[in-house]
């Protein structure tokens, strides 16, 4: 396979053909090299390929295995999806965007070492930064600008660490890291940031709402999941990631309830899911990777077909604020049926991909002996259900009548929906194929008894919750409002104390000035009085005199070199 283009260089040489083809040939260079690099890294066989060296050291571009297949297969088919989804668009510079991020987040599965893997990491933060920018307004920029200040400073902690990393093993490679050192905590936090690890997470509810229609969805398949596959990859069994992901699946629950704008409800749902794998990589049993794997393939396409029929909502009515939406389901019905899959699969209905992937990782949980985590995750199912799984579909198709009577979405968007869901269906039917692609051979059931009514019993529970809510009016209520998470620190504390920083400095630098200045006059009036006519300066001196000077500054040259 030496002679083989790697899938990586495939789109990237992609990306720079095509600015120079006609629009339409740039809409299917979209569909097309996706399936040119799904065909050939199927190709590849198992072990190192396209290893180059560099300066010493051995870069690894494609190093096949089963754990990083099963991300590139998805990252592949999230970018065939997508280039449908997006068959109308005529934007160079998205088109451009979306063919270099596709390719670098599948180089960074296929990384073998360090070092590409950090190329591929600030390939995707620069790549995506285009597709915030591309919708070309003052807003869309500040956003942007945020979004990349992260993600560079993610990879300025990746190049940090493994720089500390080398330094003290004398390797690159990129495999099982464990947090032994400052290197590997500091390569751990660049790849938290990059799954939005709770505190870190902000970055994701600012940047995906604010990209364009079509620049969401392709977001939503890559950046985290390229980082929840390194975590995989460097930190499976990192008992601290169980608890951190059980907090990822809970916290925002409360944000997405109360959230108004749609986009950003599937955004902290998004950040609940990436929990769930979270954990599945902190268990770091074989029955936990293959949930976190499956999971990470299942949300890709259920969270697509989300962002999809609310984007093509928005491309519609031109909003996707949930208090200026409803009753669309009488002129869009095909986008209606579409999101009501991608809810049921979120959600974890049976017969709907969630529940083959989300299973494994509860059944982990359970018999690794992590009942308060298990519990915790089966809360955060619930939250799902109630905030993506109803809210989503209810207030944008079925809630208030908005007037609004939009046409149903045009027909490649439609087609790309309906593949997505078909998909959802058929891998929540039949998990074999699925199961199959898994790190680890699978010897599991997802469809007993017990996880059915299990499952049955939570999501009849919580959709009674969220009616008796909504019927005793104790639901809150969608508000045209902006509500404020973490990003509080950079929109309000820091504006609020930045006035008086910069007077202290300010003051505290015509002070320090001043007295520099005072000290200097002096000096100089001292100088000036010590070479006036008669100062000792300005006197005859001898020679006897000189001689004496110099013979003492030796001896004291002397005696500092002896010391």
């Amino acid at each position: 396979m030496s002679t083989v283009i790697a899938p990586p260089f495939i789109y990237l040489m992609a990306a720079l053909v095509c600015p120079l083809l006609p629009s339409r040939w740039r809409a299917l260079l979209l569909m097309g090299i996706p399936v040119l690099a799904l065909l050939v890294l199927l190709a590849y066989p198992a072990g190192n390929h396209a290893v180059l060296s560099v300066v010493g050291f051995e870069l690894t571009f494609m190093r096949v295995d089963k754990l990083a297949l099963v991300f590139a297969i998805i990252f592949s088919i999230a970018a065939l999806l997508a280039g449908l989804y997006a068959w109308h668009v005529r934007d160079t510079v998205q088109q451009v965007a979306t063919l270099a991020y596709a390719g670098s987040a599948i180089g960074g599965v296929f990384a073998g070492d360090l070092i590409s893997l950090f190329l591929w990491w600030e390939g995707t933060a620069v790549a995506s930064v285009f597709l915030i920018w591309a919708r070309r307004t003052p807003a869309a920029f500040a956003t942007g600008m945020r979004y990349l200040i992260i993600q560079v400073l993610s990879g300025v902690l990746l190049l940090a660490g493994l720089l500390l990393h080398f330094q003290q093993t004398g390797s690159i490679a990129f495999e099982h890291l464990g947090l032994v050192s400052v290197g590997t905590w500091l390569m751990f936090i660049a790849f938290g940031i990059k799954c939005a690890f709770p505190l870190l997470h902000n970055w994701l509810q600012d940047a995906y709402p604010a990209a364009t229609v079509t620049g969401t969805v392709v977001l939503s398949a890559f950046t985290t999941k390229m980082a929840i596959y390194a975590l995989a990859r460097g930190y499976a069994g990192t008992e601290i990631l169980i608890y951190i992901g059980a907090i990822m699946t809970l916290f925002p629950i409360f944000f997405a309830e109360i959230e108004n704008d749609l986009r950003r409800v599937l955004s902290y749902s998004l950040n609940n899911q990436l929990g769930f794998m979270v954990v599945g990589i902190g268990i770091g049993t074989e029955l936990s990777l293959n949930g976190t794997a499956a999971h990470a393939f299942c949300h890709i396409l259920y969270k697509s077909l989300l962002f999809m029929s609310v984007g093509a909502v928005l491309y519609r009515t031109g909003t996707s604020k949930a208090s200026e939406l409803g009753g669309l389901y009488k002129t869009m019905p095909v986008t209606m049926v579409c999101c009501l899959v991608g809810a049921a699969s979120i959600s974890a209905f049976p017969l709907f991909s969630g529940f083959v992937s989300k299973s494994l990782i509860l059944d982990a949980s359970a018999s690794n002996g992590y009942y308060l985590v298990w519990l915790a995750l089966l809360i955060a199912s619930a939250g799902v259900l109630s905030h993506s799984g109803i809210k989503i579909p209810y207030f944008t198709f079925f809630a208030h009548d908005s007037g609004k009577r939009p046409a149903e979405a045009p027909v490649h968007m439609r087609a790309a929906m309906i593949i997505t869901a078909a998909l959802c269906v058929l891998i929540g039917v039949v998990p074999g194929p699925l199961y199959s692609l898994l790190p680890y051979d699978v010897d599991y059931q997802p469809y007993t008894f017990d996880h059915v009514l299990v499952q049955m019993q939570l999501l009849i529970f919580a959709l009674l919750a969220f009616v008796f809510l909504m019927k005793t009016g104790i639901h809150p209520p969608e508000v045209r409002a902006t509500n404020v998470d973490t990003d509080i620190i950079y929109r309000k504390w820091i504006p609020s104390v930045f006035p008086t920083l910069v007077g202290a400095v300010v003051a505290v630098n015509a002070r320090a000035r001043s007295m520099i200045m005072a000290l200097l006059g002096s000096g100089y009036g001292n100088i000036e009085r010590l070479t006036r006519p008669g100062a000792p300066l300005a006197r005859g001196w001898s020679v006897a005199s000189m001689m004496f000077i110099v013979i003492v500054l030796m001896c004291l040259l002397l005696v500092v070199n002896l010391l």
